[in-house]
C-alpha cells in the first residue's frame, strides 16, 4: 500500500495534471473554441441523433451504419462518467481544495471538452470492423492506425491498462460504494448488495453494445434528469446562500480560506490541485474511455460525433457536479468535517429532510450500476484489441463475477490500484492526441467549410 500510494502521487501529480490541462488547452485553442463556440450546435445534433424506427421494409442507410446511434453513444459514454465522482468526488474536493474547486472543475471541463471532441473525432475517423461486423476503436485504435504499426506498442500499453482499470475504478469500487451506501441507508448485507448486482449488471452486459447502450440511453436521461431537478428544488429552498455560494467559488479560486469548524482550511494550490484532479476523475477527459464508446455510433462523420460528444464533459461536470457543488455550498455543514458522498447526502437532507439522502442513496445506486455497464465494454474492448474477438467472451464473465466480489471485500487496496491505472490509461492517449492533433484541426476546418470526410473504416488500415 506504501508504494502504491507514492507510485499514486507521482503519476496523479502536479505534472499530469499539467499534462491533462496542457494537452486540452492546446487543441482548443487549435480548434479555435470550436468545443465552446458550438455547444448549441452539439445538443441540436445530440437531439438528431436519436434512435429511429425504421418504416417496415426500410433499410438503415449509408450513414447510418453502426451500432448505436449518436445519442446511445453519448448515453454510454455519460453511464460510466456520472457517478461516485459527481456525488462522493465534488464533496471530496470542497472537503479539501475548499469552496475555490469548485472554479477549477470548471476550468477543467470547459478545457476537457476539446480533449473530448478530438477523442471522438479520432475514434471515429480511425475506426475499424471486427471479425463479427461490429465496428470498434478508441486510443488503441487511432494509435495503430492514426500514427502506424511502429507505434502499436503505445496502443496495446492503452489497451492493456484499460482492461486492468476497467475491473477497478468501472466495476469493483463502484458495487462496493453501493454497498456501502444501502448498507448505511437500508441496513442491506453487502453480499446480498453484490448478488443484486451482478444478476441485473450480467443480464445487461452479455448482451453486448446494444444491450449496453439500450439501457443506458434510458437509465442516464431518467436519472441524471432526477437527481438536477432535486438539486434544483434544495437550491429553491437554499436561494438566499446561492449568491454566498457563488461568492465563495470565485474569491477562493484565487484566494486561500481559513479553517473553520471541521473543515482544515486551504491554500490556492489546493483548490487547483483537488479542482482538476476530482474533475478529470469525474468526466474522463484525456483518459480515453469515452471514445471507444462513440466509435460504435451510427455515423460516418467524425466531426458530428465529436460535437456529440464533447456534451459529455459539459453535461457531468458543468451541470450535474456544479449541482452537487451548490447544494453543499448552500448548506451549513459543507465545513462541518463530513466529506465524500455522506457530506452530499447531508447536505441534500438538510434541505429536504427525511427524503433527501434517500435522493442520494439511490441516485449513487443507479449511477454506479450504469459506470459498471459502460466500464464493461471499455474494458471488454480493450481485451478484444489484445487477445482477439474470441476473448470478448471471457472477459464479459470474468467481469460479471469480480461485482459482488467488490461489494464485500475491503477496497484500500483496489483504490490505489484503480486509481494508478487510470492515470497510465491517459498517459499514451494524451502522446496520441498531441501527435494526432493537426488531423483533428484539418477534419474540423473541411466540416465547417462544407467539405467531406473520409468515413473511418473505408481507410486502408494495417491489419494486425
Amino acid at each position: 500500500m506504501a508504494f502504491l500510494s507514492s507510485v499514486e502521487g507521482i503519476v496523479w501529480g502536479v505534472p499530469m495534471l499539467i499534462l491533462l490541462l496542457g494537452v486540452g488547452i492546446y487543441l482548443q485553442a487549435g480548434l479555435r473554441l470550436i468545443p465552446i463556440r458550438k455547444l448549441g450546435t452539439g445538443f441540436k445534433l445530440m437531439w438528431q441523433g436519436r434512435d429511429r424506427k425504421l418504416a417496415p421494409g426500410e433499410k438503415k442507410t449509408k450513414q447510418e451504419e453502426g451500432e448505436i446511434s449518436p445519442f446511445n453513444a453519448l448515453m454510454t459514454a455519460l453511464s460510466a462518467t456520472i457517478g461516485t465522482g459527481n456525488i462522493a468526488g465534488v464533496a471530496t474536493a470542497i472537503f479539501l481544495g475548499g469552496p475555490g474547486a469548485v472554479f477549477w472543475m470548471w476550468i477543467t471541463a470547459l478545457v476537457g471538452m476539446a480533449t473530448k471532441f478530438a477523442e471522438a473525432v479520432l475514434a471515429v475517423r480511425y475506426r475499424e470492423t471486427d471479425s463479427t461486423g461490429y465496428h470498434v476503436g478508441g486510443p488503441m485504435f487511432y494509435i495503430k492506425n492514426g500514427l502506424g504499426r511502429k507505434w502499436l506498442w503505445l496502443g496495446g500499453a492503452f489497451a492493456f491498462f484499460g482492461a486492468v482499470a476497467a475491473f477497478g475504478i468501472g466495476n469493483t469500487v463502484q458495487s462496493n460504494s453501493v454497498a456501502e451506501g444501502l448498507s448505511e441507508s437500508l441496513g442491506m448485507p453487502h453480499w446480498l448488495t453484490g448478488l443484486i448486482l451482478m444478476v441485473l449488471a450480467g443480464a445487461v452486459i452479455l448482451g453486448g453494445i446494444k444491450r449496453i447502450a439500450r439501457v443506458a440511453g434510458k437509465l442516464v436521461p431518467i436519472m441524471g434528469i432526477a437527481y438536477v431537478l432535486a438539486g434544483i428544488l434544495v437550491l429553491i429552498l437554499n436561494a438566499s446562500q446561492i449568491g454566498e455560494a457563488f461568492s465563495l467559488i470565485f474569491y477562493h479560486a484565487f484566494n486561500p480560506i481559513a479553517a473553520a469548524g471541521g473543515f482544515a482550511g486551504a491554500g490556492v494550490a489546493m483548490a487547483i490541485q483537488f479542482g482538476v484532479a476530482r474533475g478529470i476523475f469525474s468526466n474522463e477527459a484525456g483518459l480515453g474511455s469515452a471514445p471507444i464508446a462513440h466509435a460504435a455510433a451510427q455515423t460516418k462523420n467524425p466531426i458530428r460525433q465529436g460535437l456529440i460528444a464533447m456534451l459529455g464533459t459539459f453535461i457531468d461536470t458543468i451541470i450535474v457536479c456544479s449541482i452537487t457543488a451548490l447544494v453543499i455550498l448552500t448548506s451549513v455543514e459543507w465545513s462541518g468535517g463530513e466529506t465524500g458522498a455522506r457530506l452530499t447526502a447531508v447536505s441534500f437532507d438538510l434541505a429536504l429532510p427525511g427524503i433527501g439522502e434517500y435522493v442520494v442513496t439511490f441516485a449513487l445506486a443507479v449511477f454506479a450500476f450504469t459506470t459498471i455497464l459502460g466500464w464493461s465494454f471499455y474494458g471488454e474492448k480493450c481485451f478484444q484489441f489484445l487477445f482477439g474477438t474470441r476473448s470478448i467472451t471471457l472477459y464479459r464473465v470474468l467481469f460479471i463475477v469480480a461485482i459482488p466480489i467488490g461489494a464485500m471485500a475491503n477496497l484500500d487496496l483496489v483504490w490505489v490500484l484503480a486509481s494508478v491505472f487510470n492515470a497510465m490509461m491517459a498517459i499514451p492517449n494524451l502522446i496520441a492526441l498531441a501527435l494526432l492533433s493537426p488531423v483533428v484541426f484539418k477534419l474540423a476546418r473541411d466540416y465547417f467549410d462544407g467539405k467531406d470526410i473520409l468515413p473511418g473504416e473505408e481507410l486502408d488500415h494495417d491489419k494486425s
